[in-house]
């Protein structure tokens, strides 16, 4: 099983992790060639229907505050964009649309993604350069490309899962949509990564409980997690709408959607659930870092960054990061500790004492009303823009 040994290397989340870690040590020295994914039936996902569910929604994906991105990144004529999330391409389409003669290089980790890519590359005469694969493998991959350090003018990171992702059952990143418990935004291009299903059915309950806490920030975690542990003693637990039944199980019926969204409007009790299992199958907190921290290596001087998050802790990582604080040494998922007074938005080398980012605008931005009420979905977004100095 591949695993996120960024995650293990990385203090930042050491402490939050330690009885996720000691459990998936236990559970793999117990594995022999399967895993509950491939006995469950999940199987590898046929791309082409895939492609053709998404293509047949118009759009497949509503990108989220592009006016605002827009604005921020101020893209010139012949410039050179990175969209490090190109999901369904609603921002790169609106690059393309608005700016003649830009470049787009788009980034995705999920070969659906890609794909559309690719049919984008082609409407628009070469002008978007489709890049498969993460944050944490960007350098890597401009390097192959011969992009050299410093040559990027604008950078976009549109973080979390894209409604592409959310609306096929297949993925099963929708407690609303039954389909197979998987959640890997990589699809099939890891084969030992595990999958949610994996999750879910052999770490032991105090694993499950620090999950839901740090990813979720769920209240409830050590309710939920001894719930699931019951329940797949019965039975593996290996659909969506099956997790979220065993979720809602262990609340009075009153309860079930008595959590409010932004819009007042009613949430399933088990949507931190659902969040907290996909953050940590895709490590995306980690990846989040590695993506800012290629950003600020790609971008020349001068070039805008604009980033795009959906929930507390990707915008506190995104803030934090920004205000030149050292992640390494930071526990992200706490408030930070009095005393420590407000800090300029820049990201600092303390040891040149070069001054890496300007803010474009010092309090985050967040979607009109007019926006929220086309794109639900984005009702929780937040952007925060800087300049790469």
């Amino acid at each position: 099983m591949i695993f996120h040994l960024s995650v293990r290397s990385n203090p930042m989340l050491r402490k939050t992790n330690l009885a996720v870690w000691r459990a998936w040590r236990s559970w793999k020295l117990s594995l022999h060639s399967s895993t509950v994914c491939a006995s469950s039936g999940t199987g590898p996902l046929d791309r082409s229907e895939e492609l053709s569910s998404v293509s047949s929604e118009k759009p497949p994906h509503t990108p989220v505050m592009v006016k605002e991105v827009l604005h921020y990144l101020d893209i010139q004529p012949g410039q050179v964009v990175l969209d490090m999330t190109f999901g369904g391409g609603g921002h790169t389409k609106a690059i393309l649309n608005l700016v003649p003669e830009v470049t787009v290089l788009a980034l995705d980790r999920d070969p659906t993604a890609i794909s559309l890519a690719q049919q984008l590359a082609k409407e628009y005469c070469g002008r978007v350069k489709p890049l498969l694969g993460r944050f944490s493998e960007l350098e890597a991959l401009l390097s192959n490309m011969n992009i050299e350090p410093g040559s990027v003018d604008a950078v976009l990171l549109d973080a979390g899962c894209s409604s592409m992702q959310m609306d096929v059952a297949q993925r099963g990143f929708s407690l609303s949509k039954d389909g197979p418990l998987d959640m890997r935004m990589d699809c099939e291009r890891y084969p030992d990564m595990p999958c949610a299903a994996d999750v879910v059915n052999t770490l032991d309950q105090q694993a499950l409980a620090s999950i839901l806490t740090a990813y979720g920030e769920e209240r409830q975690a050590r309710k939920i997690a001894s719930a699931i542990v019951e329940a797949r003693r019965v039975n593996p637990i290996t659909r969506t709408q099956q997790l979220a039944s065993v979720v809602a199980g262990s609340f009075p019926p009153a309860v079930l959607y008595a959590r409010k969204d932004r819009l007042q409007r009613s949430a399933h009790i088990a949507t931190k659930t659902f969040q907290a299992l996909r953050i940590f199958v895709n490590d995306e907190l980690n990846e989040l870092h590695a993506g800012l921290s290629a950003a600020r290596s790609v971008l020349a001087p001068g070039g805008r960054l604009c980033v795009i998050t959906f929930h507390s802790l990707e915008d506190r990582l995104v803030k934090r990061y920004l205000q030149g604080e050292d992640l390494s040494n930071l526990d992200h998922f706490s408030p930070r500790k009095q005393g420590s007074g407000k800090q300029k938005l820049v990201d600092v080398n303390r040891e040149s004492g070069e001054v890496y980012w300007l803010p474009l605008r010092r309090k985050v931005i967040t979607p009109e009303r007019d926006n929220v009420n086309e794109n639900p979905r984005g009702r929780s977004a937040k952007l925060r823009a800087a300049l790469r100095r």
